[in-house]
């Protein structure tokens, strides 16, 4: 599936609200356009685990938990949560 995923796809939550844009796949996580994260965590990426990704329907990528939880499993560069 991962080779499914393409940069500038929409991911969105199981319930179809948009979580983000791909940047690209880096390992095993998905690397979520800077230009969408907002807040204290504006201008910089954050990612997503790819164990999330339900499947990929059509240019989406659809996430097992809704938008709201979706951007809670959201992480940093290091790994780490987003606080």
């Amino acid at each position: 599936m991962t080779q499914n995923i393409k940069d500038n796809m929409e991911v969105i939550g199981a319930d179809g609200v948009h979580v983000g844009t791909v940047d690209r796949v880096e390992g095993n996580r998905i690397k979520l356009k800077k230009s969408e994260s907002d807040g204290f965590h504006k201008g910089h990426h954050h990612y997503i685990e790819l164990g999330f990704v339900a499947g990929v329907e059509g240019t989406k990528v659809r996430l097992s938990a809704n938008a709201a939880i979706a951007v809670t499993l959201e992480e940093e560069k290091s790994g780490k949560p987003v606080d």
